[in-house]
């Protein structure tokens, strides 16, 4: 593997870069801020410092949506602009991308040929699944585990993921993340108690409270409006109020769980039980959330020490083993490959 090697992992609100000749990881948001409906004038943090503060002419766009590329163009746009600030962009490297293998063909291929008809101009493109990624990144040997379960929380899916041996037997992506969180407890709070607030703060309140714990009297007092004077004020927001938001999308994760786990064959699953389930995603080290899904699952659960960077770490193992490397990754231009058939 000659020449130098990029390891991408691109979430909805952040990207994450492992470049092999520096061994370094950077991240940047993967936010535009885009005037007039065409003129990009921001991108990554100096956008995303913008998010909810924008004036009307300004809009604050996400390239990606539901764990794909949703704005090729834009996409394409904020790649280029990461690489080419943090002097990544190096023509002819190869590029191995993390993608959710829950998704269409087209969707795939979108990844693929968002790097190798970019101005990166890459030697090779190659494609690894997330999960396996996850897994890697949590210090597993993914080709020597007879079952695992990973579980990524993330700001925009969770995905859901059961590998044995090196290779995929399950895989399900649930489109609800933290954004889907946050937006539950604003609409909750204004609907309970005539009083608005911004997803930021409601941001604040998840984070503060998180799923599980055994305070039930405790509040927040935030910044909004009433609804009701119209005018700003300032309310103490219960965590039951929080809780309650964040119960109905909780138990759609864990129902997704428990039938994952249901559906694997014995002898995964008995792996499974001994090892219990691998959180990942940066939403996994929400407070609580660990003890919730043990409760809930009745499995235990392992987390990572940095649950965020679980992917972009695994990809760097997966770039540096050749072993990793020709197991793990594939091409959607490989002789054979179900695309070209």
């Amino acid at each position: 593997m000659a020449g130098n090697i990029f390891g991408l992992d691109l979430g909805t609100y952040e990207i994450k870069v492992y470049d092999k000749k520096r061994d370094v990881v950077q991240r940047a948001k993967n936010v535009l801020a885009v005037r007039n409906k065409g003129q990009i004038f921001a991108a990554g943090d100096d956008a995303y410092e913008m998010y909810g503060k924008s004036p009307a002419d300004i809009q604050i766009v996400f390239p990606m949506k539901d764990g794909v590329i949703a704005r090729f163009d834009d996409m394409q746009y904020m790649l280029g602009s990461f690489l080419e600030q943090g002097k990544h962009l190096s023509r002819g490297a190869q590029y191995v991308i993390a993608v959710p293998t829950d998704v269409t063909e087209v969707e795939k291929k979108a990844f693929y040929d968002l790097v190798f008809h970019s101005e990166a101009r890459a030697r090779s493109v190659r494609i690894v699944e997330r999960g396996l990624a996850d897994a890697v990144g949590s210090g597993f040997d993914v080709t020597a585990e007879k079952g695992l379960l990973v579980v990524n929380f993330g700001g925009d899916t969770t995905e859901v993921s059961v590998l044995s041996q090196g290779g995929m037997v399950m895989n399900r992506l649930i489109k609800t993340g933290g954004a889907d969180y946050d937006a539950a407890i604003a609409a909750l709070v204004r609907r309970n108690m005539d009083f608005l607030i911004g997803l930021a703060t409601a941001e604040r309140l998840r984070k503060t409270f998180g799923v599980f714990d055994e305070g039930t009297g405790r509040t927040l007092r935030v910044s909004g409006r009433d609804l009701i004077s119209g005018v700003p004020a300032h309310a103490d927001i219960p965590i039951s109020l929080v809780r309650a938001a964040m119960k109905e999308l909780l138990d759609e994760c864990v129902k997704a769980i428990r039938s994952m786990a249901e559906r694997t064959p014995p002898l995964v699953r008995k792996a499974i039980g001994e090892k219990g389930i691998c959180l990942t995603g940066g939403m996994a080290n929400m407070r609580g959330l660990r003890t919730y899904l043990e409760e809930s699952t009745g499995l235990p659960v392992r987390m990572a020490s940095e649950p965020e960077l679980c992917a972009v770490n695994g990809l760097r193992c997966i770039i540096s083993d050749n072993d990793y490397y020709r197991r793990l990754t594939y091409s959607m231009r490989d002789k054979g490959y179900r695309w070209l058939r």
